[in-house]
Parts: C-alpha cells; structure tokens; sequence
C-alpha cells in the first residue's frame, strides 16, 4: 500500500492554481490519465472518501465551547468550586485518557463527573454548524459518484444530535464512528477494523481530517491520499500541518470535473 506524498505543507493554493486557468473539461472520463488538481489530489486514484466529522466538516468551536467551558462550569456548580478549581480537575480528568476511547466517551464522562451532559450539550447547541462551504463540497462530489463515508471519533449522543442539526446526514454514504470498532483513529486497530467494515482499497482512500496525530496514523496504516485542515474551529487561527498538505478549509479542494 503505496502512500502518496501531497506535497509540502504551507502552500499557497492560490500560487498552484495555474495563472487562474481551468482543467480541460473536454477530457475523456474513461481515460486512465492522472487528474491531478492544482493542489496535488490525483483524483483519478480516488474511488472513496473518509471525511473526519468535528473540525473537518463542522465548526470545532462548538465542541471546544463545551468540553472547556460548559463542562467547567456545570462540575464548578455540582461541587461548589470556584471555576479556576473546576477547570484545572476537569482538564486534568481529560489528560488521564487523552487519545483513549474513554477520552471521545460521553457516557464516561457522564459517570466519572456525575453530570447530565447531554443535557448540557443541548444547552449550546445552537453553536453546531457546518464549516463554510461544506454541503456544496459534498454534494458536488456525491453528484460525480464518489462513497463520501464519515469517519469520526465522536460518541453516538454526539453525532446524533448533530446529524440531526445540520444537514450533512444525506450527504453521507455511511457513518463509523470509532465507539462502533472499538478503538479510536489513533489506533492502528481502528484503520484494519474500518477497512474490513467498509471494504475499501486504502492506496485508492481520500481522508480528510483536522488532526495531525490522526493523519499520521492513517499514513502508517497505507491511506493513499491525505489532507489536513488548518482552521477546525471558527474561533480560531489556521494552524497548518508540518508534514501533510493543510488547507484553511475545504472550499480550497478542487473538485473533479469528472464522475469517479
């Protein structure tokens, strides 16, 4: 399983864009030439998508929003704490089990801080919204045929409350959460189990994802084709990746002009 270099991260997509010249749309869909954008996708090698879902195709700042602030303050009321107290133990809690499956585990959470938290995810979740330009992403590409399928870390009270107030759902060819196969994206195990769920060619894989980490993993385990992006949250800068193609967001990906 040949891994694809997508060039070197901190490009200016813009300066790859070809004086501001289009692709030819007259090309021969069933030619085998290399359909290779101006930022590095040989989109004639993709045949599947693996989307990572908060950071990627949501706004991170709702989850960010929640788990370091909401969650801070309802254990600093449940045990009469002042807030700066609550935040250090609350955070402290999360560093025992980072990059675990408990860390990504609501109902974990909901024991271990005796906290109603899906009551307290309701209570922002007005913040849960798509990232710019993220539906026409994805219907542009489930009109040219490609499995668009999402890969995420997040619990099923998380992802169903937030198919369920954005429209991405419809989009999606199939939903795996890593809960489902029992180990997060940082495990190797994760990436042979969703292979074997999902049936798929991993040198022929687009993933998506904002984490570093995660990206890492899936390069080592063999995924074709990789990209990183750089602003998750709408509250925050762009942080590029060192080692994988970042873009801002994924208004940036050219799209194929032709159906895989």
């Amino acid at each position: 399983m040949r891994q694809v270099n997508l060039f070197e991260p901190h490009v200016d997509i813009n300066a790859h864009a070809g004086g501001g010249k289009s692709p030819q749309r007259d090309m021969n869909p069933d030619a085998h030439t290399a359909v290779i954008t101006p930022i590095g996708l040989d989109w004639s090698r993709i045949r599947i998508l693996l989307l990572d879902m908060d950071g990627t195709l949501l706004d991170r700042h709702f989850d960010d929003t929640f788990f370091l602030e909401v969650v801070p303050e309802a254990y600093a009321a449940r045990y009469h704490l002042d807030l700066p107290t609550a935040r250090q133990q609350v955070l402290a809690a999360y560093k025992e089990v980072e990059g675990t499956l408990a860390w990504y585990d609501l109902a974990y959470w909901a024991q271990r801080l005796e906290l109603d938290i899906s009551a307290l995810q309701n209570k922002v979740a007005h913040l849960i919204r798509p990232h710019p330009h993220v539906m026409t992403f994805l219907q542009q590409l489930r009109e040219r045929g490609y499995p668009l399928h999402l890969v995420t870390n997040a619990h099923a009270w998380s992802l169903r409350l937030k198919l369920a107030k954005t429209p991405i759902g419809p989009c999606l060819t199939s939903t795996t959460t890593s809960h489902d196969l029992g180990h997060p994206k940082e495990d190797p195990r994760f990436w042979q189990r969703l292979r074997e769920r999902l049936n798929f060619n991993p040198d022929q894989a687009l993933f998506i994802d904002d984490s570093e980490p995660i990206l890492e993993r899936a390069a080592a385990f063999g995924i074709g084709q990789l990209l990183h992006v750089a602003k998750p949250s709408s509250a925050l800068p762009p942080v590029h990746a060192r080692r994988f193609l970042s873009v801002v967001g994924l208004h940036q990906v050219p799209l194929p002009w032709v159906s895989v």
